[in-house]
């Protein structure tokens, strides 16, 4: 698995991992703004993005994954930060790969299992046939009655990509997302506490990391500080830039 990536800025090498049916366009202007201090590879996880697909679908394959990708780019080290799924790779890729991770970031979740909430999601776009469409206007009317927030719906849209034969096609693997879903929902297994520096930043209005989760955080990593940003949600970098930013920045500039 060669995944796509794309690289900018010189320096101490960060490397970014977004979250389920994201890609690494969902981070392009974070990514700019943080290569001005970091050497920042923003990557397009398994079945997302412009990355390769595979029937196979689970944070150990994926953890596998990014070890090809240090070998590959030849990174001895690097700091990770990874969103919601990208973040459960992170923190199990820090579990096992500790000398390849200086500083962790996980951005809004936690290392335990979740409910399977977007089942529906996921069937409403399985359920659309591309081939009846001409724009992205009339595919974002057709999944309103299914999913009602256009911000949402606008983020989803963001995985279709023209096909000069059918009209539109997904660029993520829908069904072997949709095979793999309950892996993705797997909690991430702590054999040995990782002592790296970490930081979890959290959405104050979103319901991902609870307090009841900060004991099995500090457990899993006893280094990590918990920092909440109040008026985001689950997409804290797109809610709250400005302070996920300084957070971020504030953490990979101190010892």
């Amino acid at each position: 698995m060669r995944l796509n990536f794309q690289v900018q800025g010189d320096g101490f090498p960060l490397i970014i991992l977004h979250g389920f049916l994201g890609s690494l366009d969902n981070w392009r202007s974070v990514s700019k703004k943080l290569s001005a201090s970091s050497k920042v590879y923003s990557l397009d996880l398994r079945n997302h993005g412009d990355s390769p697909h595979s029937a196979i679908m689970n944070y150990s394959i994926m953890v596998h994954d990014l070890q090809e990708f240090y070998a590959d780019q030849r990174i001895p080290e690097a700091h990770l930060l990874g969103h919601s799924m990208g973040g459960k790779v992170a923190m199990q890729f820090t579990l096992e790969n500790p000398t390849l991770v200086n500083k962790l970031i996980v951005v809004d979740i936690a290392p335990k299992p979740y409910p399977a909430s977007q089942r529906a999601l996921l069937q409403a776009l399985r359920d659309l046939d591309l081939s009846k469409f001409q724009s992205f206007g009339e595919i974002d009317i057709a999944l309103a009655p299914a999913i009602k927030k256009p911000a949402l719906r606008s983020f989803l849209l963001k995985n279709l990509a023209r096909d000069s034969v059918r009209g539109f096609r997904w660029k993520i693997n829908l069904d072997a997302l949709i095979t793999n879903y309950d892996e993705l929902t797997k909690n991430i297994p702590v054999r040995e506490p990782s002592i790296k520096p970490c930081l979890f930043i959290r959405g104050g209005q979103s319901k991902y990391i609870q307090d009841e989760d900060l004991p099995m955080i500090e457990r899993g990593f006893p280094e990590a500080q918990i920092a909440t940003i109040q008026s985001a949600g689950h997409w804290v970098q797109a809610d709250a830039p400005a302070e996920f930013l300084r957070l971020v920045e504030d953490f990979l500039a101190h010892a």
